[in-house]
């Protein structure tokens, strides 16, 4: 038997979910559109108009309440006849595929969306090919060669969605979306600093062309020694330069922690996508998902980006997943304020003492739903409990956490009241 996981099922419940959010008093709320919803095979002549409907309906609807909809264009999604047929991003033609699906849905709802990011957390990519871009890896001779070619791909693409929205719609923000978080080195040693700098600027690699315009000169020199030839083509390179991304946004839910010894002895830790090892003076370490929490690490990551660009910084994710009871109608998520509460913090700090311009901030999720790092419902990050199981079992009913009423009152007073 087959059975089809609805995960929190916002398609049947985003007015009463929307209805949660308003009385929580959210000004923003992020989400995404499914490319395949709209062209089903990614190669269709026409958009499917069932699909548009609904994401207009979902708009008014948050619009209703004085909602802005952040959303993204392609969360870890990509239409599976384009996997099929092109290896996904690995190939040109689903640039062509991409700046069709983008000119429809800029077009369909210009006015009811201002703000857009192109690719969820972009630089996953290097790290998972499939999830992240639809490219089946053919050898691990191939693997760095395929793997680029897709990155060169999604970044022209992203260039030519920021081109589409500002034509359409002069007052379309774009932005881009990287996973993030700062990384420490293990020791002073300065081969562990050097390997720290060297793993954060492998993640800046992709804002660097996106907010900057062009190839950074230690991207091309890595480039050239491993043998890569940047797949240019035609107006790529003017694309690029001239189309920028008009904010920077990002997840954070914890930092890294780099080695260069090998020889070293030290206990790795379980992060969200980047592997690192356990840090020593983080405390407060486990979670259900034994991530260790790093609050003034989002501090230092928010100073990392202004400095390095200038630009209006989102906060696009930022939470902790946990396994909540609900016991009598009641879900008692203390761990989860906790983490806000001190995260909360730290951006206060980088916006007040450090003078960062930051834009805005979502948590990751403000409803439960299946985690992508482990396809469970029960690793649950929302404020907003569903009644729904890991096999897709149970009422589907919604029920505020304590984090829900918590986060309501942080709201109101604009985050002053965090106790």
């Amino acid at each position: 038997m087959v059975r089809i996981l609805n995960f929190s099922d916002f398609y049947h419940h985003y007015k009463e979910d929307i209805a949660l959010f308003a009385e929580m008093g959210f000004k923003v709320f992020r989400m995404s559109i499914d490319w395949a919803r709209i062209f089903p095979l990614g190669i269709d002549e026409k958009p499917n108009e069932k699909g548009l409907q609904f994401y207009e309906d979902v708009f008014n609807e948050l619009h209703r309440y004085g909602i802005e909809p952040l959303v993204t264009m392609t969360h870890y999604d990509i239409p599976l006849e384009l996997v099929k047929r092109y290896n996904g991003w690995e190939s040109r033609e689903t640039i062509e595929c991409f700046k069709k699906y983008v000119k429809t849905i800029l077009t369909r709802y210009k006015g009811m969306v201002k703000y857009w990011l192109t690719f969820n957390e972009i630089n996953c990519i290097t790290s998972l090919p499939y999830y992240a871009a639809g490219v089946v890896i053919r050898s691990e001779e191939e693997r760095l060669q395929q793997i680029y070619t897709a990155v060169h791909h999604e970044l022209v693409a992203s260039a030519w969605a920021v081109k589409i929205a500002h034509e359409i719609d002069k007052n379309n923000m774009v932005g881009c979306m990287l996973a993030a978080g700062v990384t420490y080195p293990y020791r002073c040693a300065p081969e562990d600093v050097w390997l720290a700098h060297a793993s954060g600027r492998g993640k800046f690699f992709f804002s660097d062309v996106l907010v900057r315009g062009e190839y950074p000169e230690y991207k091309l020199k890595e480039f050239e020694r491993i043998g890569f030839d940047i797949p240019f083509f035609k107006e790529d390179k003017e694309v690029l330069k001239n189309h920028t991304v008009d904010f920077i946004s990002f997840s954070y839910y914890s930092s890294q922690l780099v080695c260069a010894d090998q020889n070293v002895i030290a206990e790795k830790a379980e992060g969200n996508v980047f592997p690192t090892l356990r840090n020593p003076y983080l405390k407060e370490k486990d979670t259900a998902w034994k991530w260790q929490i790093d609050a003034l690490g989002l501090r230092t990551t928010l100073n990392q980006f202004y400095e390095r660009y200038q630009k209006p910084l989102f906060i696009a994710e930022n939470g902790v997943g946990g396994i909540d009871t609900l016991e009598n109608g009641r879900v008692h998520d203390e761990y989860h304020i906790h983490y806000l509460r001190e995260h909360i913090k730290a951006m206060k700090d980088a916006i007040t003492l450090d003078g960062v311009d930051l834009m805005g901030y979502t948590s990751w999720g403000c409803i439960d739903l299946v985690s992508a790092s482990t396809g469970q419902m029960k690793k649950r990050y929302g404020y907003i409990y569903v009644d729904a199981d890991d096999l897709g079992q149970g009422s589907y009913q919604r029920y505020k956490k304590d984090s829900f009423e918590w986060y309501k009152k942080v709201i109101a007073t604009n985050g002053e009241d965090l106790d």
